[in-house]
Formats: C-alpha cells, structure tokens, sequence
C-alpha cells in the first residue's frame, strides 16, 4: 500500500489565477491596457448559466475586463454568427468563448471554426490544434493544460515517464496527448477499441482518464506509485435518492495503490477556469507581439 497524496485542485487553480492577477497587472502597467474576456451565451441551460456567471466572477477577480454577450434560445445562427464577427473586430476583447451546448439549430463546429485563433481562448479552434500538434506558440485547451500543472506539481519534471491517456476526445485526450508529448512522455493514447487495457495502463508512470465512464479505473489497473489524473466528472446514484459526483476512476481503490490522485470533485474541475484566465493573457500577448 502507499502513501499516496490528493492533488489539491482549488489551492493549485489559486496559486493559478494569482499569477493571472499578478501578469494582468504587469501588462497593464508595462504596456497600458488591461486584457479582456466576451463569453457568448445563448439560450437557458442552467448549468451553463452558472459556468458564465463564474467565469465572470473570476475574470473581474483577476483585475481583467469581462463582457457577457446573452441570446435566447430561438437566436438563428446568422446571429450568433454576427455577435462572433462583431468580437473577432473589436480590439478590446482579447479573448471570445462561446458557451457549449448550443441550441441544436446552431452548428457549433461552424460557430467555434469562425471565431479568431489569436482569440480562441478555448483552443478548439484547428489551426490552434495544428499550431499544438507542432510546438508553435498556441491557445491549449483549459483542461488538458490543468491535468498537466497538476501532474507537474507531484514531479516538475514528466520527462521520460510512461504516460496513458485514457480517452481520445478532441476536447480532453488528442490535446492532454500532445501536451504530454511537449513534456517528453512518452504517451500511449487508450480507448474503447484498446486491447488490454488494463495491463496498457498498468504500465503507466502517469494516467490521465478522460473517459466518461463512472469509476471506469479500478485498483488492479494502477501501478504502484503512479500518478493519476481524473478528469471525469460522472453524475451517479447516490444514497437517499440524491445524485453524487464521481470521477473515471475508482477513487478509494485506486487511491490505495496510486503514489499521488485527484479527487473529484476539488480536482481537475476548478483549475479549468483557472486555465481559462491563463488563456485570455496568453491571447492578449499573443495580439500584440509580447513575448513570454
């Protein structure tokens, strides 16, 4: 059995977004402008509603400007279309996010493909990815670049280490991959078709499970030592009736075994805003030719 160690998601997405505060201030005195996130919102989706009240909440926090640019749900796509060109032109907003899930008339590949790349604060944009998969200085998705910080504060380095990703999403896996690869991992990328899989993962260093199947990860599955990334976020049964949140991996078993984990929730979750933040700065300097 070891002493394994919970990654602390919210105190590492503090020290996070303190550094964000902390650049935005730099950038403002330095060069005289201060950073600036628009987030598209279009129809009622309760949760979405709550993750774009928080974005907002945290980007003022950061000393940067925040804009919400509200549809309704009938909104055509011409419009949302235009809200995005609109954003694209303004040079005040440096970063634009447009809140998914769209309303089914709306083709969002079509919406997130028209956004700026140098604005894509999300990084879902294909010449951000093209820009990753070649080490080009980019916008990354929020939640691959939080898996790895937090890998990173168990070891600095990740060099040389065998890593698996479970999960080959565009949004979570490709990218976590290509990060990985930049970290000089090297990196098995494991998914519903993967042989084995178990005995794939259990020669992992680092693991990180981006699946969507509830405690998919079991205890056996887990080297000893390893450090495990759980990047699901799986709402299940719980006792009396109520919901409760679980990861992809089976958090006390796997924690047994695991040399360090994250917990879900208090995880990965709270560092993809914080990432999110990290992103518009990163835009910003990118817009006017900053470097570092």
């Amino acid at each position: 059995m070891t002493n394994h160690r919970v990654i602390d998601g919210k105190a590492i997405a503090a020290e996070v977004r303190e550094g964000v505060a902390r650049e935005v201030a730099r950038l403002e005195s330095a060069y005289g402008f201060r950073p600036g996130l628009a987030v598209v919102l279009v129809g009622e989706d309760p949760a979405s509603k709550v993750y774009v009240k928080n974005k907002g909440e945290q980007t003022k926090a950061s000393g940067m400007n925040s804009w919400e640019h509200k549809l309704p749900a009938e909104a055509s796509e011409a419009e949302v279309l235009a809200i995005v060109d609109k954003l694209n032109r303004d040079p005040a907003v440096n970063g634009i996010l447009v809140q998914l899930p769209l309303p089914k008339h709306v083709n969002a590949e079509k919406v997130l493909n028209t956004i700026d790349p140098d604005k894509d604060v999300d990084g879902f944009h294909p010449v951000n990815v093209g820009r990753l998969w070649v080490g080009e200085r980019t916008l990354v998705p929020c939640t691959p670049t939080g898996s790895v910080i937090l890998a990173k504060s168990v070891a600095p380095s990740l060099a040389g280490m065998n890593a698996v990703v479970i999960g080959r999403s565009n949004i979570v896996g490709k990218p976590v991959a290509a990060l990985l690869l930049r970290e000089n991992c090297t990196v098995t990328v494991a998914h519903s078709r993967t042989r084995n899989i178990q005995s794939v993962v259990k020669g992992a260093d680092l693991v990180v499970a981006a699946v969507g199947i509830p405690e998919m990860v079991r205890g056996d599955w887990v080297k000893p030592g390893a450090i495990v990334i759980d990047v699901g976020i799986n709402r299940v049964p719980g006792e009396a009736g109520k919901t409760k949140l679980v990861g992809d991996v089976a958090y006390d078993e796997c924690a047994r075994v695991a040399g360090a984990i994250t917990p879900v929730p208090g995880g990965v979750g709270p560092m993809t805003i914080a990432c999110l933040l990290q992103n518009t700065v990163e835009a910003a300097k990118i817009q006017r030719g900053i470097k570092g």
